[in-house]
């Protein structure tokens, strides 16, 4: 592992619209951009406005800005904005309902 930034918080990702099997309510799009570093996958990640479901994998990670409710199947639903730390589990069934362009920093283990 080296000493080295990986993503500036600003940079700008570029969009692409969801599957139709997971847009669920207007054109959602998200960005993504993703980097692996010693077993674990890390990147940054938007969603736009909309409504979209998605089945997870093991992940943490950080809301940078935005604000969603993310309803998890059998699950609690949660409210996340800026600063929120979250953890969802492999095979969740989610459904995001973002509110404002949402950006988050995650984290998962490399398969």
């Amino acid at each position: 592992m080296s000493t080295q930034v990986l993503a500036r918080g600003s940079v700008p990702l570029a969009h692409a619209p969801l599957p139709t099997d997971q847009a669920v309510a207007g054109k959602p799009t998200t960005g993504l951009s993703v980097f692996q570093e010693s077993g674990l996958d890390v990147g940054l990640w938007e969603h736009s406005v909309g409504v979209s479901r998605d089945v997870e994998d093991d992940e943490i990670f950080v809301i940078l800005n935005g604000l969603a409710r993310i309803e998890v199947a059998n699950g609690p639903t949660l409210n996340v904005g800026p600063g929120d730390v979250v953890q969802l589990a492999a095979g969740d069934h989610t459904t995001w309902y973002v509110t404002e362009p949402l950006r988050k920093f995650w984290v998962s283990v490399s398969t």
